[in-house]
């Protein structure tokens, strides 16, 4: 299955993937009006350690224990995909403190957010591989599983 991979050696962390997904996610047509002057709430996050920056993103588990633990039912695997059903969702955050790669956060609405590949948004590849302008994120299959 393809998935989300970033190499920290290229992130310049510039934001722009989250600002791409935050606007992939948004529903509306005009980067400017979704985006300008309101916080955003992209479903991938660049982390800074000062030296290094990288992106942070769902790795898509092959047995991801953020189902296992969502005492709502609302986090499944469909395809190789780990989804979230936002109609179940009840932001209890448990997902949040299971995670051991930090991929989900809570939405604009409370409920919770992760990265879904953009496979409802976009054609071909998520949108903040498409707008990392230094080719630091990159939607390939690899042999390593998560």
């Amino acid at each position: 299955m393809k998935r989300v991979f970033v190499n920290e050696k290229w992130c310049l962390g510039c934001h722009l993937c989250e600002y791409n997904c935050a606007f992939a996610n948004s529903g509306s047509r005009d980067m400017a009006a979704a985006l300008k002057g309101k916080r955003i709430f992209p479903r991938i996050h660049v982390e800074d350690t000062g030296d290094i920056h990288f992106a942070v993103s769902c790795r898509h588990c092959t047995d991801p224990i953020c189902v296992k633990s969502c005492i709502a039912g609302a986090i499944s695997k469909v395809d190789g995909v780990v989804k979230i059903d936002k109609n179940k969702c009840v932001g209890c955050l448990t997902c949040v403190l299971v995670c051991p790669y930090g991929a989900l956060a809570p939405g604009e609405d409370g409920t919770m957010t992760k990265c879904e590949l953009c496979l409802a948004n976009t054609c071909g590849e998520p949108a903040c591989v498409k707008g990392c302008p230094n080719r630091a994120i990159v939607y390939e299959e690899r042999g390593d599983k998560a």
